[in-house]
């Protein structure tokens, strides 16, 4: 089924990129961006773009059911519910700070998951066009190319660790078995940027605090059908629908691996 819905989806997130999401990017007024709470941000084209984004799936398959990022800021019961049956998880802006600020990078993520397990899965950069999409054992693409996930090859591994929904002494355990390890890199505070970023080889490590579907299903997917690994710290799979913390993604599972051992264990 996921391989026949993958052309309309495409098309869809392409239309709400293109009349959605980039008019409003750097022609965003005060009043159209909000707080939601600290540091958390919704713009008007957040909440739009969630709208026609959820007609439009419900359109392509009607018997799933919508988990869409603002509608469950508006009611967190909606969440409850991620892990039963078949469910379209949307995430309309990812990286709305930056899209809020006028910078990159920012997403639109879309993935597809039956009772917790990530049947498919697709990234979209609006603003450059690169589409990233995973089919459960079907690998993964971009631009409709299959890739493999793929080493940086630096003399030390690269790790960009989300360590903002950390605690302060959860973020000092962590740089401390970090050091001469990994070459710690910032983060682009979007996961719609970071999950290509293990595949394509530009960094090696990735570790997230905070595991929301929106921000993760399409991208665990994505890394692990290109041969990375992305699984829960220990090393159980990531399920939608599961709301527990910390996710640990790499460019390959000796990766993971060394990543598991010197940070979590």
């Amino acid at each position: 089924m996921p391989t026949e819905l993958h052309e309309p989806v495409v098309a869809l997130m392409r239309e709400v990129g293109r009349d959605i999401v980039m008019p409003r990017y750097r022609n965003l007024a005060s009043h159209e961006v909000s707080e939601k709470a600290a540091d958390d941000f919704v713009t008007i084209a957040d909440k739009e773009s969630e709208i026609r984004l959820a007609e439009g799936l419900s359109a392509i398959l009607p018997e799933a059911g919508i988990i869409g990022e603002e509608a469950c800021a508006a009611d967190p019961a909606i969440l409850d519910r991620a892990g039963e049956g078949l469910n379209w998880i949307v995430d309309p802006i990812d990286g709305t700070g930056n899209f809020a600020a006028g910078k990159p990078p920012f997403g639109i993520i879309v993935a597809l998951a039956d009772a917790g397990t990530i049947l498919a899965g697709w990234i979209l950069d609006p603003l450059t066009g690169r589409l990233c999409h995973a089919i459960l054992g079907a690998g993964s693409h971009i631009d409709g190319e299959q890739v493999h996930a793929k080493e940086s090859g630096e003399p030390l591994p690269v790790a960009a660790l989300a360590v903002y929904f950390m605690t302060e002494e959860e973020r000092a355990d962590v740089r401390r078995r970090s050091d001469a390890i990994f070459r710690l890199v910032d983060i682009p505070r979007c996961a719609a940027e970071q999950y290509p970023r293990l595949v394509l080889g530009q960094n090696d490590v990735s570790v997230f605090a905070r595991t929301l579907p929106w921000d993760h299903a399409a991208g665990t997917l994505f890394v692990n059908e290109a041969g990375g690994r992305c699984q829960r710290l220990d090393g159980s799979p990531y399920m939608v629908g599961d709301l527990g913390r910390g996710l640990l993604g790499a460019s390959s599972p000796r990766l993971w691996d060394l990543a598991a051992d010197r940070l979590f264990r």
